[in-house]
């Protein structure tokens, strides 16, 4: 039987709330009719696994966000995902006492045909008139935020087998 100190507790425990947060956001977007589909991916997606570390001691990845890809059907509010966004963290507060704070959630947003947009923005007006926003093409579409060079490799990161499913349109 696995003994685990008080670090792997708390590692696989922010597991579980980072793919509870995912949940209920999944759940939440399900509601509006462009969103065809949400996947979680990263480092939450697998099960906790424990990672060769010194001296013999295997130790669990310590996962910082949980990523979420959500694919759209055409244009759609963004500002309304990102409230019923910040409202599933705050239920998953209230009703199991799970804190994810809306700044650990990194949404992805795709278009129907699987072409990576950019992310949903957290900040409540857009433009913000942070740093952040001054990227090229950041708020171009309301709440559609880039990130200065990043590229997003689908084909790895989205792959069938490194994804789990949590709502799909039919």
């Amino acid at each position: 039987m696995l003994q685990l100190n008080d670090d792997d507790y708390y590692t696989l425990k922010r597991y579980q709330d980072f793919r509870a947060a995912a949940e209920c956001v999944a759940a939440a977007f399900a509601g509006q009719p462009a969103v065809r589909r949400v996947a979680l991916f990263g480092s939450v997606a697998p099960a906790p696994r424990l990672e060769a570390g010194r001296r013999g001691r295997g130790h669990f990845h310590d996962p910082k966000d949980v990523d979420v890809a959500v694919w759209l059907d055409g244009a759609t509010d963004l500002d309304r995902l990102r409230k019923l966004s910040a409202q599933a963290l705050h239920r998953l507060w209230d009703e199991k006492q799970i804190g994810v704070a809306h700044h650990q959630l990194d949404i992805f947003l795709f278009d129907a045909t699987g072409k990576y947009v950019g992310r949903l923005c957290h900040f409540n007006r857009c433009p913000k008139h942070k740093p952040e926003c001054r990227v090229d093409g950041c708020g171009t579409l309301p709440f559609l935020r880039q990130h200065d060079g990043f590229v997003f490799d689908s084909v790895q990161s989205l792959h069938p087998d490194r994804i789990h499913l949590l709502f799909e349109r039919h």
